[in-house]
């Protein structure tokens, strides 16, 4: 059963958002403050973390840096900030997706299962095929109508993460970071080149697979089976 843990300051919304996705079919630990989340979770395992951005003790920024320091684990923010600069923010620290308050608890509950059925298809997927590409994320290979795209290292390591979620946009800084890892200091500018020169290996058409999303990054494109 998929384990989830909520953290979250407010306890009636808590209770709320516990016994709601309890009756959807998960299994839910609750935590009140951002240190009291972190030891949940350094405890025992969960597949998904749903996290308020403002919390009494630490924010939500301090915990999914803390936990992603360690593990990869998916975080969808909750939060009654509404900005364009901090829903960047949230994505740039590696958070799947961003549910401002209020909400629909039957939409967090969708949100929930999207995010981990992107993941586990992206897990147990040898060969992604959208539209007349296909993408074997295990062999650093892609290819159009049956033919390889000659692709640098960096250029492919963007084509897996873009196309490992189509519709979602990924910063500048998070596709950097895709590519140089830590030491990407400098870098975040450099990412529009590699995106031009990737377009022209895909397409004729440059904007068929990465649409830019003016003022947060990019996303992929395309129907997937």
């Amino acid at each position: 059963m998929t384990r989830l843990l909520v953290i979250d300051d407010e306890e009636k919304l808590l209770s709320l958002i516990a016994e709601f996705l309890t009756i959807e079919g998960f299994t839910v630990k609750t935590a009140k403050t951002g240190s009291e989340g972190i030891k949940l979770w350094e405890s025992e395992p969960f597949d998904l973390i749903v996290l308020d951005w403002m919390l009494p003790d630490i924010s939500g920024i301090e915990v999914i840096k803390h936990l992603h320091k360690k593990s990869e684990v998916p975080v969808i923010f909750l939060t009654a900030k509404t900005s364009e600069l901090d829903k960047i923010l949230g994505l740039e620290l590696g958070a799947d997706d961003y549910l401002t308050k209020p909400f629909s608890l039957r939409e967090l509950s969708a949100r929930i299962r999207v995010v981990l059925r992107r993941l586990e298809k992206a897990k147990t997927q040898t060969q992604w095929p959208v539209l007349d590409l296909v993408i074997e994320p295990d062999n650093f290979r892609a290819l159009k109508n049956g033919s390889e795209i000659p692709l640098t290292p960096s250029e492919f390591k963007i084509l897996r993460l873009l196309a490992s979620s189509p519709g979602r946009v990924f910063t500048r800084l998070q596709l950097v970071e895709a590519v140089l890892g830590d030491s990407y200091e400098g870098y975040e500018r450099s990412i529009d080149t590699h995106i031009s020169n990737l377009r022209k290996k895909l397409s004729q058409d440059e904007h068929q697979y990465i649409q830019t999303v003016f003022g947060v990054g990019y996303k992929f494109t395309g129907d997937t089976p």
